[in-house]
């Protein structure tokens, strides 16, 4: 059960279709990024895995079922899409506690996730006192309260303090590490790349990529390295021999194009040529992101 196939969904609101043809799996085992431009389709997508909207054509499942022929569905799945939407003058005790009467969880389930979310010193505080990150914490909790095998989070971070941003990191890893799948929209993509295994991108409603994040990026950077060297007149002349430059970066420091560490230091170390310094250099995510999604951005601004 600790899955989630998507396969030719579409989705259609008159004229505008918000989603086109998605086919995909969130595994267990792993967290799944799930990145896209404004207007992609991400949110879109989890609402209708959760049954909020009904699918044009296609399907959205959970371990083979649709959410709503789930069983007891806070068991297998919990879902973060809209930190604010819990009512305001209840307190964090009493929402989760109704969550938990409707879902048939044991109230003792309730103080557990308090706790796990750091937010059992205010339990009994109305929620409209709450910040947002206090707010995402309660969010993340009643998305904890059925222990589920699958998670879905909407832009889990936000709002979050820097000792929260770490919190839901490792939270999320050790949650994949237990065997459960989850899946994770966000905008930030230095905590994407700080959180994710695999890789889910949209663009227009379509499926840009479904790979893991060391191929996503791999597959949108050139390789390079960076080097310091004391004899970089003898290096330069055997790097021309193989059609590569030494381009200098102005601080003792060079750069070549088109070669990976391992293969310069070999080159090096046949011509006698001492390296002090030796390291691949990659893109980030964000850049290879940008570099994918660039035609599919629905919202630019100009320069």
């Amino acid at each position: 059960m600790n899955s989630i196939e998507i396969r030719e969904l579409t989705k259609q609101y008159g004229t505008h279709r918000a989603v086109d043809g998605l086919t995909f799996d969130v595994l267990p085992g792993r967290v799944t990024g799930f990145l896209g431009p404004n207007g992609a389709g991400k949110s879109t997508t989890m609402r209708l895995l959760l049954g909020l909207d009904r699918p044009t054509s296609g399907s959205a499942t959970i371990g083979g079922r649709r959410y709503l022929d789930l069983q007891d569905p806070l068991h297998h799945v919990g879902a973060l899409l809209d930190a604010q939407a819990a009512h305001g003058g209840r307190t964090a005790l009493d929402h989760l506690r109704l969550l938990a009467a409707a879902g048939r969880i044991p109230p003792s389930r309730v103080d557990q996730v308090l706790e796990q979310a750091g937010i059992a010193s205010v339990a009994k505080r109305r929620i409209k006192s709450f910040s947002l990150g206090m707010r995402q914490r309660l969010g993340i909790a009643a998305a904890l309260l059925g222990d589920p095998g699958v998670l879905l989070l909407d832009e889990p971070t936000n709002g979050l303090d820097p000792e929260g941003i770490i919190w839901i990191r490792e939270l999320m890893r050790s949650l994949a590490a237990e065997g459960r799948a989850v899946l994770v929209s966000s905008h930030l993509m230095s905590e994407t790349s700080a959180l994710a295994d695999h890789l889910v991108v949209l663009g227009n409603g379509k499926l840009l990529a479904d790979t893991s994040m060391e191929e996503f990026i791999d597959a949108r950077s050139t390789p390079k390295v960076r080097l310091r060297t004391s004899d970089p007149i003898r290096l330069r002349a055997a790097l021309a021999r193989d059609g590569l430059t030494l381009e200098t970066e102005g601080d003792g420091r060079w750069t070549v194009e088109g070669v990976q560490a391992e293969q310069l230091g070999a080159l090096a170390a046949r011509e006698g040529i001492p390296l002090l310094e030796l390291s691949d250099e990659r893109a980030s995510l964000e850049q290879a992101y940008l570099d994918l999604t660039a035609d599919h951005a629905q919202f630019t601004a100009t320069h």
